[in-house]
């Protein structure tokens, strides 16, 4: 049963609560002392409305005549984009959408530091049944992020809009700036724009405009990035996925712009699956439809990366080889790009992981110590 109103509950005799009562404190204290013996966190979860706040009492944590004292959030900047970063998703990350159990946790973030990894872009929002309250799991985000700052690794959190009549999808945006755990919060906040369904173009054009002039008023200077579908794709590959982009429009909202560039869905007869070509020529034609040769661009390539021993014949989706990481990130370099990154983390093979640490210059060997 569905309903707002809470099920009626049972008298209990008064001995019988009594009882109760005294064996949930004990087992609550019991298990306050051996969490902190263990270095373990005890959570808290102030649910509200609007924003969900989420406080992680840590064994970090100072405390003060009895008083929780926790640490000032640091600034945000630009530079959170900047350098060698990686992607999840929910399916990689969340049982709610994925397998049981989740092909990436908080524990892998350490790997990633390992590889050169500067920034975790985590999608952390939804607009589905899954995640009613816009937030997919405070307790894992918590977990993530506390786990990405202590290896020194920023945390951009990401959001799918799927261009809603009312305000639910600038209401996921303002939740995920205003998420906070101890003076932990996202590093900067990125709008995945690419949802084509349910409304036509004009529609989808209108309130895209609307959704990221009201984004950028709510994240105020806080830094708010764009991931766009490259150029190319809607400028030549397929003028019909989202003709009339409204570029100008909303090129005063975003301070980053990633364009997507997955050049293992294209052909190598096409000219554009190379590695190199799809993501040089995308931030060219980004810049020109912003009118700014300046923009700053962190470009996103892949998907993932095989070393081409044993590799899956039929993959979900076509996978790039180790060769073409070098040529994007050349791209990069040659583009004047702040940063880059390959989506995603789960799709890269260690020969990967390890050839871009390489090329991000990030680890033993570098070859190519280039982007920011």
């Amino acid at each position: 049963m569905d309903s707002d109103s809470p099920e009626p509950v049972p008298s209990t005799p008064p001995a019988v609560r009594g009882l109760r009562t005294w064996v949930i404190a004990a087992t609550l204290m019991v298990g306050l002392f051996a969490g902190l013996a263990a270095g373990l966190r005890i959570a808290e979860v102030t649910r509200k409305a609007d924003p969900i706040r989420v406080r992680v009492v840590d064994s970090q944590v100072n405390r003060i005549a009895g008083r929780l004292i926790t640490p000032e959030p640091s600034p945000r900047s630009i530079s959170a984009f900047e350098g060698y970063g990686t992607w999840i998703d929910v399916f990689d990350y969340s049982p709610l959408y994925g397998d049981p159990v989740p092909t990436v946790v908080a524990a892998d973030v350490a790997e990633m530091a390992s590889f050169g990894v500067r920034t975790l872009y985590m999608q952390a929002a939804r607009l589905d049944s899954k995640s009613p309250q816009g937030l997919v799991d405070p307790w894992l985000l918590a977990e993530f992020l506390m786990a990405a700052h202590r290896e020194g690794i920023r945390v951009v959190a990401w959001y799918l809009p799927k261009w809603s009549a009312d305000d639910s999808d600038l209401q996921r945006v303002i939740k995920l700036n205003e998420f906070e755990v101890l003076g932990n919060r996202f590093d900067g906040v990125a709008l995945d724009i690419e949802w084509t369904r349910g409304a036509d173009v004009a529609t989808r054009n209108k309130r895209l405009v609307a959704l990221s002039k009201a984004s950028r008023e709510a994240v105020g200077t806080d830094p708010l990035a764009a991931i766009v579908l490259p150029p190319v794709l809607i400028e030549v590959v397929n003028t019909d996925f989202w003709p009339d982009f409204p570029w100008t429009e909303i090129a005063s909202s975003y301070d980053v712009w990633m364009p997507m560039s997955y050049w293992s869905f294209r052909s190598d007869r096409s000219g554009y699956g190379d590695g190199y070509a799809y993501n040089e020529e995308s931030t060219r034609r980004l810049r020109d439809d912003l009118g700014d040769p300046n923009a700053i661009v962190h470009g996103i390539g892949g998907i993932g990366g095989v070393d081409g021993v044993n590799d899956n014949p039929k993959p979900e989706e076509p996978l790039t080889k180790l060769a073409e990481l070098d040529a994007f990130v050349k791209s990069l370099v040659d583009t004047g790009s702040v940063g880059g990154s390959i989506y995603d983390w789960a799709t890269l093979e260690p020969e990967a992981r390890e050839r871009l640490a390489r090329l991000f210059g990030e680890g033993p060997g570098s070859e190519l110590a280039t982007v920011s």
